[in-house]
């Protein structure tokens, strides 16, 4: 399946969850620090949220969410 991350189709197995879509893709992180280091997902439950992304124009935590076709993703500036 594609997804749009950033912009650029992405393309994913069917099933798996955005976090993990962003790790198959070439900057696997999923937003920055404040010091402007890549940050990725750590617990992989959405208790550390490290994975909030913003997924079809709305603020979410991409270990909970599963992918769909066209899916919208976007890393956190």
């Amino acid at each position: 399946m594609n997804v749009l991350l950033d912009g650029s189709a992405l393309r994913v197995p069917a099933g798996i969850s955005v976090a993990a879509a962003v790790a198959y893709s070439d900057r696997p992180f999923t937003r920055r620090a404040c010091g402007g280091g890549p940050r990725a997902p750590f617990c992989g439950m959405g208790i550390c949220q490290e994975c909030r992304m913003t997924i079809d124009a709305r603020r979410r935590l991409a270990c909970q969410i599963t992918c769909r076709e066209g899916m919208v993703l976007e890393r956190t500036p």
